[in-house]
């Protein structure tokens, strides 16, 4: 019976140990929204400088195209959440 316990404690220690590793995966995403929207906001700040008179549809462009970037790092955010605090994965083992 002892040896049943401890295979499943470390089957619940491993599931935990790949759901750590799988939500600093999925937080990497973050950085490159992050490096996006930097890098598009630059461009709008250059496009606006060579062509003033485009300013608001340069504006309204860049904001669509970061608030874009923004859901693919919110959705790495929340599946980081459920993968640390609501492990699905856990309760199957029970």
């Amino acid at each position: 019976m002892a040896i049943q316990e401890e295979m499943r404690v470390f089957a619940q220690a491993m599931v935990m140990c790949c759901s750590a590793l799988g939500a600093g995966i999925a937080a990497i995403a973050c950085l490159g929204a992050g490096i996006g929207q930097g890098n598009a906001a630059g461009r709008a700040a250059e496009a606006v400088a060579r062509q003033p008179e485009a300013k608001s549809a340069v504006t309204s462009t860049m904001l669509v195209g970061c608030a874009i970037a923004e859901t693919t790092a919110l959705y790495a955010f929340a599946v980081s959440m459920i993968l640390i605090f609501a492990n699905p994965f856990v309760k199957s083992l029970a």
